[in-house]
């Protein structure tokens, strides 16, 4: 019934798009209120909090090349929750391809240093993709054949590849002349990823803006992405329309995971030269945020980044300035992922967005 009167109500897209909007506007809202609070408690005030981020991430081009510096890694470890998002999956293992990635990029690079750069490059690219694609596709592959949830999946293997990670860095493949930090060996100087021309940051940046774009034209303009948001509406309805539903939760995860993996390699590649513990950075657990946050919407990923890259910038000056710890920004992170979890129960409950209402 539901169905016939949208098919009836022009102004149906418009309301659900506003909706759309509405939702994580007021889980922002909402965080913002919280997040205040939890200022006043610390005797810190909520307007300079706000000054002073936006001086730290967007107040000069130092803050603003910071900020989309920061950004770069997190559009993709964004894209590899929303596109299997499209599915209705929800995985959570993004930290763990990042890391395996940068490592499969190392482990790729270093029987090539002495050749062309561009032969390095696309021997890291490749490899770290790879590996994250295999590595969330074991989350995706457990789903279709045995029906194992994917988040508690996905959570536990994270943990078994940053094992593995520090296992391999600390042991096998570690420089012995890396004493402080354990370390790989590195990959050189020369073949290390210079900036973007007339922009003082890497190719990341771009790399990410054009992977969500990609992904956004294969889930909104093919007929796999169609079918991949078929399947998320009602994966029982997919089944008896003849989708290939085991097959897409395998691309979805594969492509996801291929995107985190890709960010690890360009992270080895453009900042650390070698593979150690700056790749567990938390690239992965704040992709989950951002994605939420763009609904699972791969070109929304895109200002939802540079706004969490944003609060990351802006760190080092709240501690400067108001004396506030580091962990500060992640509490905020926490309450907008939290409020974005409450914000779901809004989605379609107001009855001006409900399908043939009035206002």
């Amino acid at each position: 019934m539901n169905t016939l009167i949208a098919a009836t109500d022009r102004w149906y897209p418009l309301r659900r798009s506003a909706e759309a909007v509405l939702a994580p506007l007021v889980a922002l809202i909402g965080a913002a209120v919280l997040f205040s609070i939890f200022l006043l408690f610390l005797d810190a005030s909520p307007l300079d909090f706000l000054d002073l981020v936006w001086r730290g991430a967007f107040g000069s081009s130092f803050s603003l090349q910071n900020t989309v510096q920061r950004a770069a890694p997190l559009l993709l470890t964004a894209l590899c929750v929303a596109i299997p998002g499209q599915l209705g999956l929800v995985i959570i293992g993004g930290e763990a391809a990042v890391v395996l990635g940068g490592l499969a990029a190392t482990v790729a690079a270093l029987p090539l240093i002495n050749t062309s750069p561009i032969v390095v490059w696309a021997a890291m690219a490749v490899a770290g993709s790879a590996m994250g694609a295999f590595w969330i596709g074991i989350s995706g592959w457990l789903k279709a054949k045995l029906n194992v949830n994917e988040t508690i999946a996905s959570l536990v293997l994270a943990y078994v590849g940053l094992a593995l990670f520090n296992h391999f860095v600390e042991g096998l493949l570690r420089d012995p002349a890396s004493l402080n930090k354990p370390s790989t060996y590195g990959i050189g100087d020369d073949n290390m990823l210079g900036t973007v021309p007339w922009f003082d940051v890497h190719p990341g940046l771009p790399v990410g803006i054009v992977a969500c774009v990609l992904c956004w034209v294969l889930i909104y303009r093919t007929s796999v992405g169609f079918a991949c948001r078929v399947t998320g509406g009602n994966i029982r309805a997919a089944q008896l329309q003849g989708l290939p539903v085991t097959k897409l939760i395998l691309l979805a995860c594969a492509i996801g995971g291929g995107c985190a993996g890709l960010a690890g390699a360009i992270q080895v590649a453009a900042e650390y030269g070698r593979a150690n513990a700056s790749l567990n950075a938390g690239f992965g657990y704040t992709g989950i945020l951002i994605a939420f946050l763009a609904r699972f919407n791969p070109l929304a990923i895109i200002p939802m980044a540079i706004l969490l890259g944003g609060l990351g910038a802006a760190g080092g000056l709240l501690q400067r300035r108001m004396g506030l710890p580091d962990a500060t920004i992640q509490v905020l992170q926490g309450l907008i992922f939290v409020s974005i979890l409450a914000s779901d129960t809004l989605y379609g409950r107001f009855r001006w967005f409900q399908p043939g209402a009035t206002t």
